[in-house]
C-alpha cells in the first residue's frame, strides 16, 4: 500500500526531527493568529490524544519494572508535587511578588502547585530519555495533584480553587481511559508493531503539540505589539522558572543515573498551568492569560535546545548501566 507507507514514512520523518518541529509551531502560531483561533476549541481533545501516544510508547516491560523498584517514581512525585510547589511559592512570597502585582503572583502559584505536563511522555520519547519514568511519575503526580493543589493554593492565595475529589475523579479517569486505549490498541495491533512504529508515533505527536502549541498563541501578538516589554519581561521569567526547576531537580536526582535524573527535571520544569486555570472555571485576568502563553515558550523550545544535554547524559550513564 504505497499510501500508507508513504503516510508512514512522514511521520517517521517528523518523529525522527521533532523537537525542531515542536520549536516551530510555537511561531507558526504566533503569525497565523485565525489558525490559532480554529484550534483553540480542540485542546482538551489534542491532550488525550497525546497521553494516549505516550502510552502506546511505554513497553509494558519497562513499566513493571518501574512498578517493581517504585522508589524513584515515588520520590520523583513527592519531590514534583509536595516539596518543589510550597518552596516556590514560598520564594515568591519573600520576594513580595503579590505586592507588585497580584495577577502575576496568582498565575505563578498557580503555575508552581500544577502537575507535569500531559505531553511529557510525547517530550521524553522526542529526546530519547526515559518515557516509562516520565509516564509512572505523571500518573502518581496528578493523583496528589487535586489534593496538594488546592492545600497549597489554599495556603497561598487564600481560597481553595479546586474540588479536589472531582478534580481527582476526571484526571483517574483520563490516566486510566488513555491507559486502556493504548493497551487495547497495544493488543490489537501487536506489541512488535507498535513498537516498531515508534517514530510514526512520535511523529503523530509532533502533531498534537503542534495543535496545541498554535492554539496556545492565541492573542499573543496582538500582546507584543501593545506592550513588548511586558512579553519580553514575562517570557524571561518563564524561561528562568522553568531552567531552575529543571536544574534543581536534575542536580537532586542525580544519584538514579544522569539522563533519569534529567527526565524528572523537565516533569518538573515543565507545568500544566492550563488544567490549573480550567480548575478556575477560566475567569482569570488578562495578564494571567498572556503568561500562560508565554509559559509554552520554555516548554517547546527547551525540547529542542537541551536535547543534545541529554543525548550526553544518556551517554555517559552507559557505561555503568553496561558494568
Amino acid at each position: 500500500m504505497p499510501f500508507v507507507n508513504s503516510l508512514m514514512a512522514a511521520l517517521a520523518f517528523l518523529g525522527r526531527h521533532g523537537t525542531l518541529a515542536v520549536a516551530l509551531s510555537i511561531f507558526i502560531g504566533l503569525f497565523l493568529p485565525a489558525l490559532s483561533a480554529t484550534f483553540k476549541p480542540i485542546l482538551t481533545e489534542t491532550i488525550i490524544a497525546l497521553l494516549t501516544l505516550a502510552f502506546l510508547r511505554v513497553q509494558p516491560s519497562a513499566l513493571t519494572a518501574l512498578v517493581r523498584r517504585p522508589a524513584v517514581v515515588v520520590a520523583a512525585a513527592v519531590w514534583v508535587m509536595l516539596v518543589l510547589p510550597p518552596a516556590v511559592a514560598m520564594l515568591f512570597a519573600l520576594l513580595h511578588v503579590k505586592a507588585a502585582s497580584s495577577d502575576l503572583y496568582f498565575i505563578l502559584v498557580l503555575q508552581s502547585c500544577a502537575p507535569g505536563l500531559m505531553s511529557s511522555p510525547a517530550l521524553a520519547a522526542l529526546m530519547g530519555l526515559d518515557v516509562a519514568l516520565t509516564v509512572a511519575g505523571l500518573a502518581l503526580s496528578m493523583i496528589i495533584a487535586p489534593f496538594s493543589a488546592s492545600l497549597f493554593t489554599h495556603v497561598f492565595l487564600g481560597a481553595s480553587l479546586i474540588a479536589p475529589f472531582s478534580l481527582g475523579a476526571k484526571l483517574l479517569l483520563m490516566i486510566g481511559g488513555t491507559a486502556a486505549a493504548a493497551a487495547l490498541i497495544r493488543w490489537l495491533a501487536g506489541s512488535a508493531r507498535v513498537d516498531g512504529a515508534g517514530q510514526a508515533i512520535d511523529g503523530l505527536s509532533v502533531i498534537g503539540l503542534f495543535v496545541f502549541a498554535v492554539a496556545a498563541m492565541d492573542g499573543v501578538a496582538a500582546h507584543a505589539l501593545a506592550d513588548p516589554v511586558l512579553v519580553i519581561g514575562l517570557t524571561a521569567l518563564s524561561f528562568a522558572l522553568s531552567l531552575g526547576a529543571i536544574l534543581a531537580t536534575t542536580l537532586l536526582f542525580l544519584p538514579a543515573g544522569r539522563h533519569r535524573a534529567f527526565a524528572i527535571g523537565l516533569l518538573a520544569g515543565n507545568r500544566n498551568i492550563g488544567l490549573m486555570m480550567a480548575a478556575t472555571g477560566f475567569a482569570v485576568p488578562d495578564l494571567v492569560w498572556l503568561y500562560f502563553a508565554l509559559a509554552q515558550f520554555p516548554i517547546y523550545l527547551l525540547p529542542m535546545l537541551l536535547k543534545p544535554v541529554a543525548r550526553r547524559l544518556e551517554q555517559a550513564d552507559r557505561p555503568a548501566v553496561s558494568a
